[in-house]
């Protein structure tokens, strides 16, 4: 079943696949990642990790809705070194979503805002766009950021 992010819901009917690495070179990991995201995983995530005899790791996670799982199954053994995989079921509690433009001096920035019941419960300004602002006027990105924040605030506010 597909929903409409813009409505707080539950997604049931996800997986997490799992799998430690310890011979693989990490300067692949960006590029798997995007590999996943591709192929439609809704969150990909690395974390280091020591191994049996003290070996330095990485786990690599992977969040896809089921119907995805031979796809990201296809990238995971393909890419990697792995030569297994865990899998664990998982529900995941979905706030609803907006994406708001906000007019700053650098130009329009988008804030990708959550709700809770109806109520605003977190925003946050997109990192992406701050960044290119920040570059382009030569300002810092905190102070892009920031702004973002709020004149966003000031609008929900208002």
């Amino acid at each position: 079943m597909k929903f409409d992010h813009a409505q707080e819901h539950r997604d049931d009917g996800m997986v997490l696949i799992q799998t430690n690495l310890d011979d693989m070179n990490p300067e692949h990991s960006p590029y798997i990642t995007d590999r996943l995201l591709e192929e439609g995983a809704n969150d990909v995530y690395w974390i280091p990790i020591i191994m049996k005899k003290g070996r330095p790791g990485l786990m690599l996670n992977v969040l896809a809705d089921q119907e995805r799982l031979a796809a990201m199954e296809a990238v995971i053994f393909e890419e990697t070194t792995t030569l297994g995989l865990r899998y664990m079921p998982v529900s995941c509690h979905r706030l609803g979503r907006s994406f708001d433009q906000v007019r700053t001096p650098w130009g329009p920035i988008t804030v990708k805002a959550g709700y809770r019941e109806g109520k605003l419960v977190h925003f946050a300004p997109e990192h992406g766009e701050c960044a290119e602002a920040a570059r382009a006027h030569g300002v810092p990105i905190k102070q892009v950021y920031e702004h973002v924040r709020a004149l966003y605030l000031h609008k929900a506010e208002g």
